[in-house]
């Protein structure tokens, strides 16, 4: 039976990784660090070759899809920007800890929400519902190869919904400029709504001879 792959990859570091602040929509670029990381990170191992390139609209993520894909034309899905962490953005866990709004959230409730932000609810409907169009425009059309350059967040998320192992999603964590391979068979697919993890990505080119 044919079957599909879906590359995660997570964007390269901003300022406010480095300055653990929590970053959502706040537009802020690659640090010049990262570019040099993405860029040696391709020149010693192996992005695969894909048919799509799909990215989160904000230009960390952007700027990281050109860097890992040169040869694509990188195809906006604004459903995967990042979490909108509301009165949160742009502050640390340090500022928030006396702050009973992010004691409330922190304890992950569905329903909870950052003020004037998102509920974790809404974040993972939103995200769903853009990963699974992109699933099923795939098996409609036939194209078997591509690749997501997003969040941590929002693909740890997604991992943690439809992933084969099933795991929470701090078992999902990958480092900047790294992921994991997918394959995705529409029969379990349409049964469950499940794909299956299958390596992590991109692959050493080392590996890829031997």
């Amino acid at each position: 039976m044919k079957t599909y792959t879906i590359y995660f990859f997570r964007h390269g570091i901003t300022k406010g990784n480095l300055n653990a602040q929590y970053i959502g929509h706040t537009d802020l670029p690659l640090t010049t660090d990262s570019i040099s990381a993405i860029k040696k990170i391709k020149a010693t191992e192996h992005y695969p070759k894909v048919d799509a390139v799909f990215s989160s609209p904000l230009k960390r993520c952007k700027d990281s899809a050109s860097l890992m894909f040169p040869e694509n034309n990188i195809m906006i899905i604004d459903d995967f920007i990042e979490y909108n962490f509301g009165e949160f953005e742009g502050l640390t866990a340090e500022d928030l800890k006396d702050n009973e709004d992010f004691k409330t959230w922190l304890r992950g409730d569905m329903q909870a929400r950052t003020p004037y932000g998102e509920s974790n609810a809404e974040f993972i409907h939103r995200v769903c519902a853009a990963f699974e169009k992109v699933v099923e425009g795939c098996i409609k059309t036939g194209v078997q190869n591509v690749a997501i350059v997003g969040h941590a967040g929002v693909l740890m998320t997604l991992l943690s919904c439809y992933g084969l192992p099933e795991a929470p999603m701090a078992h999902w964590q990958m480092d900047p400029g790294y992921g994991f391979k997918l394959r995705i068979t529409p029969s379990l697919w349409m049964r469950a709504n499940k794909l299956e993890v299958v390596d992590t990505a991109p692959t050493a080119i080392k590996d890829l001879k031997e």
